[in-house]
C-alpha cells in the first residue's frame, strides 16, 4: 500500500479534514512551499497550569471502560479515602458486573451502565459525579474527556490523551473554557526511581540537564495478535494503520517533568524515523494460513517495528524516544538523564548513577543517594501503594495523588498542557516518518505561558498529603 503523504492526508492526520474555510482552520497557516503548518496561533483563554479547582471533600467518580486497565482502576480507587465510585460503564455487561463485584466488600455501591455505545454519556450527564476516569480504546479518549469537561466534570484519561493535533487543541481549549482539569494518567511519572531522579534533578545533583532518553520497548506481538485481549482488535488496528511513535508518553513523561517542559522550557522541534516492518505482516500472514479471521490483516504495510524520534527544546536540551512493540528485546523504558555533573539510567535493571566518565557509582553509594533523595510521597504512602499494586504501586501513587489534590483544592501534578504536548508526539512523528524524517515544529499549547509557569509535580508534599489509603 502507498505511503504517499500529501495535503489531503496531512489534513486528515491533524484532524482538520472537513474544516477548511472555517474559523477553526484560519488559525493554521497555509504555506504553498512548505505545506500546511499545524502550529496554531494560540491565545490562552485561561492558564490551567497551577489552577486549583474548589476542594471536594468526597470525589465522586464515574469510570468508563473496565477492561485491561479500568478494572484495576476500580479496585485502586476504592481503596483511597474520600472517594465514592458512583458509576461504572462498559460496552460489555459482564465486565461491568465483574468490576462492581470486585468492590462489593467496600463502601462503594456504583450503578452499572452497559450495552449501548452512548451509555457513557449518561454517566457524564449525572449531577452527582465530579470526576470521569477514562480507560477506553485510544480513539475515545479525547471525545470522552471533552464531553466530560463540557458537562462540568474533571477528566482523567488513560494514555494517550489525544491522537491528532486538533484533538490536542480541543482538550486545551475545553479545559481552559470550562476550568475543569484534564489529566493524562501517565503512571511512570510516579514510579519510584523516576521520582528519585526528579528530586535529584531539582536539587542540582545532575547539574544542568543536557539530554534525556525514554522508550516503550515491550514485545507485545502475540498479545496484539490475540482475539481475546482487545475488543474489535483496536490495538492491532492502530499498529496497522499508523506509522510513527504511537506510545511516547511512558518514556517521555518523567523526562518532561525533569526538564520542566511547559514550566520553564518547551519542546521546539522534532524529527522521527521508522524502520520497516520485519515482523507484523509476516505474523498476520502466518495466522491467516490457519484461520480465515486473519485474512483481513494479511498483506498490509504495518508500522515499522522500531521508531526513533528526537526532540530539541527551546533551551537546547535534547530528547530521544523509541517505540517498539514487536521485536524480542527485554522490556525497557530506558529512563536516562544526562547532565553536566552526573547521569542516571534505569533500564536495563538495576538502575545506576554516575558522576563522571569513570563508571557507575558503587551499590553502597547508590543506596545512600536513593535514601537521601527518596521524596516524601514515597515515604508517606509508597509501601501501602505497593501493597495495593498496579505496576508495582506506581498506579496507586498516581491515583492517590490525583484524589488528594482534588480533595485539598490543589493544582494537579500534570495538566492539560502536558496531556496535549506529550500526545502531540504521536501525529508529529507520523508526519515526519511519512516525509523522509521531515523536521517539524512542536506546537506551544501554553500560548507562551511556559516561560513563567512554575514546576508543579509536588512529590515532596509541600501541600496536601492528607488523604489515606485504606
Amino acid at each position: 500500500m502507498s505511503n504517499g503523504f500529501g495535503r489531503k492526508e496531512f489534513l486528515k492526520l491533524i484532524g482538520l479534514a472537513g474544516f477548511t474555510g472555517t474559523g477553526l482552520f484560519s488559525n493554521f497557516t497555509d504555506d504553498s512551499e512548505h505545506g500546511v503548518s499545524y502550529k496554531k496561533k494560540q491565545i490562552q483563554r485561561f492558564n490551567m497550569h497551577g489552577y486549583a479547582a474548589p476542594a471536594l471533600e468526597t470525589v465522586r467518580i464515574g469510570i468508563i471502560g473496565v477492561g485491561n486497565r479500568g478494572s484495576g482502576a476500580v479496585r485502586r480507587l476504592a481503596r483511597i479515602e474520600g472517594t465514592d465510585i458512583k458509576a461504572i460503564c462498559d460496552l460489555e455487561q459482564q465486565r461491568v458486573e465483574s468490576a462492581i463485584d470486585s468492590i462489593k466488600d467496600t463502601s462503594h455501591n456504583p450503578e452499572g451502565y452497559y450495552g449501548s455505545e452512548e451509555e457513557w454519556k449518561k454517566v457524564c450527564n449525572r449531577k452527582d459525579i465530579d470526576l470521569i476516569y477514562i480507560c477506553t480504546p485510544w480513539e475515545w479518549h479525547t471525545p470522552m474527556a471533552v464531553f466530560a469537561m463540557e458537562h462540568e466534570k474533571h477528566a482523567a484519561t488513560e494514555i494517550p490523551a489525544a491522537q491528532t493535533i486538533e484533538e490536542c487543541w480541543k482538550l486545551v481549549e475545553t479545559s481552559e473554557k470550562t476550568r475543569r482539569h484534564c489529566m493524562m494518567l501517565e503512571n511512570t511519572c510516579y514510579d519510584f526511581f523516576e521520582m528519585v531522579t526528579l528530586n535529584m534533578a531539582r536539587n542540582g545533583f545532575f547539574g544542568e540537564i543536557i539530554h534525556g532518553e525514554g522508550a516503550y520497548i515491550h514485545q507485545l506481538i502475540n498479545h496484539n495478535f490475540s482475539k481475546d485481549n482487545y475488543s474489535n482488535m483496536w490495538r492491532l488496528n492502530e499498529n496497522r494503520d499508523r506509522n510513527g511513535n504511537l506510545y511516547p508518553m511512558h518514556g517521555l513523561g518523567p523526562i518532561a517533568q525533569t526538564m520542566n517542559l511547559n514550566s520553564g522550557d518547551q519542546m521546539d522541534y522534532m524529527v522521527s524515523m521508522s524502520s520497516k516492518d520485519f515482523m507484523m505482516r509476516e505474523k498476520a500472514n502466518e495466522l491467516a494460513e490457519e484461520d480465515d479471521f486473519w485474512e483481513q490483516y494479511a498483506d498490509w504495510d504495518y508500522r515499522g517495528n522500531m521508531n526513533t524520534s528526537t526532540i530539541r527544546t527551546h533551551k537546547g536540551r535534547t530528547i530521544m524516544l523509541q517505540h517498539d512493540v514487536t521485536s524480542p528485546r527485554p522490556y525497557t523504558r530506558i529512563h536516562l538523564l544526562s547532565g553536566t555533573k552526573g547521569m542516571a539510567r534505569k533500564w536495563p535493571l538495576p538502575a545506576k548513577i554516575a558522576t563522571d566518565h569513570s563508571g557507575w557509582i558503587s551499590e553502597e553509594e547508590f543506596n545512600e543517594l536513593e535514601e537521601k533523595f527518596t521524596p516524601k510521597i514515597t515515604k508517606k504512602v509508597g509501601e501501602m501503594a505497593r501493597q495495593v499494586g498496579g505496576h508495582g504501586g506506581m498506579d496507586t501513587l498516581m491515583d492517590w495523588k490525583l484524589i488528594d489534590c482534588l480533595r485539598n483544592g490543589l493544582p494537579l501534578d500534570m495538566t492539560v498542557y502536558d496531556a496535549a504536548l506529550w500526545s502531540s508526539v504521536i501525529p508529529l512523528s507520523e508526519r515526519s516518518v511519512a516525509n523522509r524524517s521531515e523536521t517539524l515544529d512542536v506546537p506551544d499549547f501554553t500560548g507562551g505561558a511556559w516561560k513563567s509557569n512554575e514546576p508543579l509535580m509536588d512529590i515532596e508534599l509541600r501541600r496536601g498529603g492528607t488523604t489515606q489509603i485504606i
